[in-house]
């Protein structure tokens, strides 16, 4: 099952929330909107609330704005998600292209991008789960195919 780690600065809270609403409502795909608790001060306690929710996530999608160059947790997190292999796309709500180091994963501009995102999400995890169920190669191994047509059909879809 699809499930999406939004990660974002807070000051893009109202574009992360979006996101997830259109996610959910539009396309039946579960998030978790890495909304930290208040409560956690330290950055152990706060990477180990991070790790523990993104291990129930599949895909990351990361909310870019200029917010985000002063960010620490948004690189974290989506190196986090790099090392799982997790399928990554960044969101820029102004229209604009990410800074050139996120421009290696698809980005989204608008909603339309992300339905886009969404159709090749599901025909991804559809894959993934019939290369499994054969049983000819690794989890790790159709995991990383998945993830790599992943990227690849979105790319063709964002024209990217």
């Amino acid at each position: 099952m699809i499930r999406v780690f939004i990660s974002h600065q807070q000051v893009d809270s109202l574009l992360a929330a979006q996101i997830n609403q259109h996610l959910k409502f539009h396309h039946k795909i579960s998030s978790y909107l890495d909304v930290i608790d208040p409560t956690i001060i330290r950055g152990e306690d706060l990477a180990d609330h991070i790790r523990r929710h993104m291990s129930g996530c599949t895909q990351l999608i990361a909310v870019v704005s200029k917010a985000t160059y002063a960010s620490q947790w948004v690189p974290w997190e989506i190196g986090i998600a790099t090392e799982k292999d997790y399928p990554l796309a960044t969101y820029s709500g102004s229209g604009a292209n990410p800074p050139e180091f996120l421009q290696k994963w698809p980005y989204l501009r608008n909603f339309e991008d992300l339905d886009n995102y969404a159709s090749v999400s599901k025909a991804a995890e559809k894959t993934l789960k019939e290369r499994q169920s054969m049983a000819t190669e690794s989890v790790q191994a159709s995991t990383t195919i998945s993830t790599r047509q992943f990227y690849s059909q979105l790319r063709s879809k964002l024209g990217q």
